[in-house]
């Protein structure tokens, strides 16, 4: 029962409450906290104003939130009244339990008798701490709300079912323990507010006064309190309004108030609706008793999730030191082959050095001596030597020009680190979602020793078909499907046969990490220019060695007529000069009027038409067939542009910042190429 003790305490006080009373909103007060949170409002506003001008359709007049700001929504806890000119500014505060409640616009008068019978100050107005809904008080004041009596009793029952010292009901702050309980005020009182609030004399003398202990007993033995209509006090309720949705009395019947609504006996309604909050309950509880399951469920998982982690980091730390270790060991044999070709690049380079400087040596003194005979007069003397001197100058010519004056060495280390850069490779070390997937046009396989071997494998042997039901046979480098492992005892039996299908068309996007520095990326590196007027490279992510591939990009700018080139290249290709200006790339240039296509800077195939800002290029790399074609807004640009093409490629484009395209992945063949291709 302790989990119900919020729905017991005022939101006002956080106190159990104290005659509570239902706001037409549902919700309760005590009448000491609802009368504490009254204040007035102008006179153009009260209910005797509203229906004399036709406004007011009930007995609650709700006010327009509109035209006041009654709580602050700032976390100082502070706020006030605006609109009303006959409204005082009053800072707002917080109850204990955190809801903003606003003080009396004026201390109530001293009084001994109770909150529902001190006089209220006209016009006043209540507004609900719980859902803001503000009401303006009729005549009647706070004696036209009912008393909840069924709170009041579930309240008695919880604190006797706590066995707690009985609190005095008047304290204001921390209740203190009750001395005495009066059996006609129905209160308990501490000794301090039993002399303030209950003095023995006039007519409170003849009240009686009793311990607390005998006030409970009294309390609980004494008959049910019925509940009195709030319009006339001496009349109880028998009746129910169903339109209404509250109990009514024999005189309200007569007055007509509801004479066109639906009115039933109360105890038949009283049975039906506690047979109805009986069966939602039933509902409820159901939910409850799940969700309690759930939690179980929950603390589980959080218990196996924390024993799962533990396991899996240290799996992952153990499997990412053995990564740097083959690294680190990989390492110092690949620098050791960078240290040797240095050095080797550095022996042949002054050697040619030192040669060079011999030559030139020899070159000058000759020509220093050439110079000095042909400032000789004796034309004899002259024509002796003149011929032999000729000779060696042609000779000595003719040396230097056998490749004397070209490099042997190239400073460019000409070893790469795969297929694709090192950027990349670290990129793709992640946790594989599945042991065995596909991706675009690649396979990636995993397998692991059974769980239940005793004997650790020494190794593994893979196999694969050619897919037409032929042979498996062994293989070193390719894409696995089939594995068996072995140790010292022997081959084990051949696993289950796996079959991967990759996609029939590829979907990637630019590669930043290969890419030009002045590639500018955007629309998740689908879309590039370039902050240069120089042309820029930029690569796809993917690369092809088999099948047919096409995609496309759109020019999305176009300005001052720029030569953008569009192809496939190899991925140590030259980032820096057009596309197609080394052996690395083959690729179609185009202009505003026409293309050519180039590879090793050889241009060839001169077409009419380019191209302008909205214009489609399309690539089809056809590697079953080994050739390249090229086609502008779905026209074939030219024959088909480079042929006896493999190896691996990966889609290219060179620009500048004239231009900026859009690349297209995914897309399949052209109809047209596909069924040229099925008849050839």
């Amino acid at each position: 029962m302790e989990e119900m003790e919020e729905e017991l305490k005022c939101p006002v006080c956080g106190s159990f409450y104290r005659e509570p009373i239902i706001l037409p909103c549902s919700h309760n007060l005590c009448q000491a906290c609802a009368r504490n949170i009254l204040v007035q409002t102008p006179e153009s506003e009260s209910p005797q104003s509203r229906r004399a001008s036709g406004s007011g359709v009930s007995d609650y007049d709700y006010l327009d939130l509109d035209k006041m700001s009654l709580y602050s929504e700032a976390d100082s806890g502070y706020g006030s009244y605006g609109g009303f000119a006959s409204a005082p500014t009053t800072p707002c505060q917080k109850s204990p339990n955190g809801v903003r409640v606003f003080p009396p616009a004026m201390p109530p008068p001293a009084t001994h008798l109770s909150p529902a019978l001190a006089p209220v100050p006209r016009n006043s107005c209540i507004t609900c701490p719980q859902c803001h809904r503000s009401l303006i008080l009729d005549d009647r004041g706070l004696r036209g709300f009912p008393k909840n009596r069924v709170l009041e009793g579930v309240i008695d029952r919880y604190q006797q079912s706590k066995a707690a010292a009985l609190k005095c009901q008047l304290c204001e702050k921390a209740p203190k323990e009750a001395t005495v309980m009066c059996e006609q005020c129905d209160v308990f009182y501490c000794d301090p507010c039993r002399l303030r609030c209950h003095p023995p004399r006039g007519p409170l003398a003849k009240h009686r006064l009793v311990p607390p202990a005998q006030g409970r007993v009294s309390r609980r033995l004494s008959p049910r309190k019925v509940s009195t209509c709030t319009d006339h006090e001496l009349e109880n309720h028998s009746m129910y309004c169903v339109q209404c949705k509250m109990p009514v009395c024999y005189q309200c019947l007569e007055e007509g108030k509801h004479s066109s609504h639906e009115v039933k006996a109360l105890g038949a309604m009283w049975k039906l609706h506690k047979s109805q909050l009986s069966q939602a309950l039933n509902g409820l509880s159901d939910r409850a008793k799940e969700a309690k399951e759930f939690l179980v469920q929950l603390r589980n998982m959080v218990q196996q999730i924390q024993e799962n982690s533990v396991e899996f980091e240290a799996c992952l730390v153990a499997q990412c030191d053995a990564l740097i270790d083959a690294l680190n060991r990989r390492k110092a044999q690949l620098l050791a082959r960078v240290n040797k070709e240095h050095e080797h690049k550095l022996k042949v380079v002054r050697d040619q050095i030192s040669h060079c400087t011999v030559k030139l040596r020899q070159t000058t003194g000759l020509m220093e001596y050439c110079l000095e005979v042909i400032k000789e007069n004796d034309p004899s003397g002259f024509l002796q030597i003149s011929d032999a001197l000729i000779r060696r100058v042609h000779l000595t010519e003719d040396q230097w020009g056998k490749g004397t004056l070209t490099p042997r060495m190239t400073t460019d280390f000409d070893l790469s680190l795969g297929q694709q850069p090192s950027a990349a490779i670290h990129s793709q070390l992640d946790f594989a979602s599945s042991p065995c997937c596909t991706h675009n046009n690649s396979a990636t396989l995993s397998w692991k020793q059974p769980p239940l071997s005793t004997v650790p494998a020494e190794g593994y042997i893979m196999e694969l078909d050619d897919g037409n039901g032929g042979q498996f046979r062994e293989v070193y480098v390719g894409k696995e499907t089939m594995c068996t492992a072995f140790n010292k005892t022997g081959v084990s039996q051949y696993s289950k046969t796996l079959v991967l299908q990759t996609s029939e068309v590829a979907w990637f996007a630019f590669d930043p990490g290969s890419a030009h520095s002045d590639i500018i990326f955007s629309n998740d590196n689908l879309t590039v220019t370039c902050s240069s007027y120089d042309d820029r490279v930029v690569l796809g992510k993917t690369g092809f060695s088999k099948g047919v591939h096409y995609w496309e990009l759109t020019v999305d700018r176009y300005d001052n007529h720029p030569d953008p080139a569009f192809g496939v290249a190899r991925i140590d290709v030259m980032k820096d000069v057009m596309l197609g200006k080394d052996d690395k790339a083959w690729a179609m240039y185009v202009d505003n009027n026409r293309s050519w296509f180039m590879h090793n800077n050889s241009h060839t195939n001169r077409t009419e038409g380019g191209i302008t800002k909205g214009a489609t290029i399309g690539v089809l790399l056809d590697l079953n067939r080994k050739t390249l074609t090229f086609f502008i807004n779905d026209e074939q640009q030219g024959p088909i542009a480079f042929e006896n093409v493999e190896g691996l490629f990966f889609p290219a484009v060179s620009l500048n910042r004239n231009v900026q395209v859009t690349l297209h992945t995914g897309l399949p063949v052209p109809d047209f190429y596909s069924s040229r291709a099925s008849i050839a």
